[in-house]
């Protein structure tokens, strides 16, 4: 398998966290979508990551689209997800909040450094946007009784989660105050001390 995009992103990064997690092989191409636009146009024509190529050529895009498949290859006994029910539908919610505020988070970055005029109100929504799901996650994470969100075994939110937690704290690093949300932090803090975080990190940079 191709894995397309760079570390950066909390999507691709939660999609290469996940690969290494289960233990699948790939290739990565840590491309760029803005300087290598065209590469990446190849075999995505929204020119978006993560973009992964399966070994028969299919390629797969968005990272949820992406981890449902590993997830099905894995099987329901590995799989980082529950199969069904209440805590599948907790899990996929608890993902969509995740990736929701590191989107908005994208959205200020592209703010900051492709307009000429700031809109102030633009980014006081963003803000508020990021700021009003970390203090939902944050009561969810702290109420969780074990050492990962859903008991014992790391599971998608977790890895979503920490993603989107590295990238704010990077990009815009006066959004996310550790000490407004200590138990998101010491998340972060447990997902990054583990070796499958550490192998796929790279500094954020809005030059790439």
């Amino acid at each position: 398998m191709i894995l397309i995009g760079q570390y950066d992103s909390p999507f691709v990064r939660r999609v290469a966290v996940a690969l290494r997690l289960y233990g699948m092989a790939y290739e990565h191409r840590p491309w760029s979508v803005f300087s290598d636009a065209a590469e990446v146009a190849r075999f995505n024509p929204l020119k978006r990551v993560p973009t992964l190529v399966l070994d028969d050529g299919e390629v797969l895009i968005e990272s949820g689209a992406i981890l449902d498949h590993l997830d099905e290859v894995a099987g329901p006994e590995h799989a980082l997800i529950a199969r069904q029910g209440a805590e599948r539908r907790r899990a996929l919610k608890l993902c969509a909040l995740s990736t929701g505020f590191a989107d908005k988070a994208v959205s200020l970055v592209y703010e900051r450094v492709l307009h000429k005029e700031r809109s102030d109100l633009w980014v006081e929504r963003c803000t508020g946007q990021i700021g009003a799901v970390l203090d939902v996650l944050e009561a969810d994470r702290a109420a969780a009784p074990g050492p990962w969100w859903f008991g014992e075994r790391i599971n998608h939110a977790d890895i979503a989660a920490a993603c989107a937690l590295r990238f704010v704290g990077e990009a815009h690093p006066q959004v996310f105050d550790r000490s407004r949300w200590p138990a998101l932090a010491a998340h972060s803090d447990a997902c990054e001390a583990m070796a499958e975080f550490q192998a796929v990190v790279q500094p954020f940079s809005v030059s790439a």
